[in-house]
């Protein structure tokens, strides 16, 4: 669908800039040659640009659309599928420790100069800029979210999103307002990241124990922790097609266990255990009505309460 941006963003200082963009792939043939048309026209105004595709191990012909394609990629084939963290990792150790970087899921399509917007708000106290996010009938998508806590965890747990639309106290943050005006984030959806180079060279690698899931949650936490911010920039428009997760019950029982992990790695015992609670107790609300997603839910919460996770090392601060 086409989209409107509010206004060209100035271009002044950009034609200096390095910019390598990193998709990760796996068996996404479907979606990526949408993206990488999109790209041209997302891109106008920044001089040096770089594309690069990462693929773990893709069956289909993910890697073929990604060197035929007229943009002009490079393709880094993994050879594993070792999770999106391992993929961005993968393409990172291969760009300029000097170029800003923007991470896309394969399923994302980019507005006209929006990716200039993004880099325009790149300073040496905000280390990651995220975008506007539409899902692809040109509603809202609600990408921005809070730290996870107890409050968050029982609110989505009693009152869930669109109960809680109102109140506005889970992770997600619902109040459309919000998406009206420039600000700084707790952390935002994983499916499209601007990182500066500065925050790469200060957090590292992403850590790749979270195979998918909760690895965005955790890089953002460590970009405040170095002191630097996240920043919300609604002039630059992406839209996501994506969302599997809602509707594959593997993927939605990763998601919900590795919330459970990452919550746990940065809290005591005791708070451990009642933010597993939360997520239980709200997975088995969800699950009366049979859902199967739900379901997988519920068994992955109730895991951790037998399984104790311990947590893993964090990668090592070398340049990513």
């Amino acid at each position: 669908m086409a989209v409107k941006t509010s206004g060209q963003p100035d271009a002044k200082g950009l034609e200096h800039r390095k910019l390598a963009v990193i998709i990760v792939t796996y068996n996404s043939g479907d979606t990526l040659g949408g993206l990488l048309d999109t790209l041209g026209a997302g891109l106008a105004g920044i001089g040096q640009t770089e594309i690069v595709v990462v693929d773990n191990a893709s069956a289909d012909d993910s890697v073929a659309i990604a060197l035929r394609h007229p943009i002009g990629v490079r393709v880094v084939q993994t050879g594993r599928n070792g999770g999106y963290a391992a993929g961005i990792n993968a393409g990172s150790a291969t760009i300029s420790p000097d170029a800003d970087l923007l991470i896309l899921n394969p399923d994302i399509r980019v507005a006209p100069g929006s990716v200039a917007h993004l880099m325009r708000r790149l300073s040496s106290n905000i280390g990651i800029t995220v975008p506007r996010i539409l899902h692809e009938d040109g509603t809202l998508f609600h990408s921005l979210r809070r730290e996870p806590s107890l409050q968050t965890a029982w609110a989505d747990a009693l009152l869930g999103t669109k109960l809680g639309y109102g109140l506005d106290r889970g992770e997600c943050v619902c109040n459309d307002g919000r998406y009206e005006r420039t600000g700084l984030v707790d952390w935002a959806s994983g499916s499209a990241l601007l990182v500066s180079s500065h925050a790469r060279a200060s957090i590292g690698p992403w850590d790749e124990s979270f195979f998918l899931y909760s690895e965005e949650v955790d890089y953002q936490r460590r970009i405040r922790e170095a002191g630097q911010h996240i920043a919300f920039v609604p002039e630059a428009v992406f839209i996501h097609i994506g969302g599997e997760y809602s509707r594959n019950a593997r993927l939605y029982a990763l998601l919900t266990a590795n919330r459970i992990i990452d919550y746990e790695r940065h809290h005591g015992a005791v708070a451990n255990v009642i933010f597993r609670l939360a997520v239980l107790s709200g997975e088995l609300l969800r699950s009366i009505g049979g859902s199967a997603v739900h379901r997988a839910g519920v068994h992955a919460a109730w895991d951790k309460f037998s399984v104790q996770r311990q947590p893993s090392p964090r990668p090592s601060a070398r340049g990513a």
